[in-house]
């Protein structure tokens, strides 16, 4: 019994090593995606552009609309990516 605590530890310690590993390069990868978003919003402002719209948020809206804000918000959540607060803020931004 006292031969496994020695590699159960390990076996702890080796788990940690990586996710702090992966965790550290999703973290640097989230930093350069929103400093390329930062440019590309820079870019299209420069030029006068707009970034073409997806057609789901015209579904969003006419849920918004109705009433059905979870529906809308569910929507958004799936056509965004964005998270539950995040939708909702942006939901309840377009009824304005």
């Amino acid at each position: 019994m006292d031969y496994l605590l020695p590699g159960i530890a390990l076996v702890a310690l080796s788990i940690a090593t990586v996710v702090s590993s992966v965790d550290r390069r999703s973290k640097a990868v989230d930093r350069r995606l929103k400093r390329l978003e930062h440019k590309v919003d820079l870019l299209l402002e420069h030029f006068g552009a707009a970034e073409p719209e997806d057609p789901a948020f015209k579904e969003i809206d006419a849920l918004a609309r109705e009433g059905k804000m979870i529906q809308a918000i569910k929507l958004h959540r799936e056509t965004t990516g964005s998270g539950l607060a995040e939708a909702k803020e942006e939901v309840e931004r377009r009824m304005r």
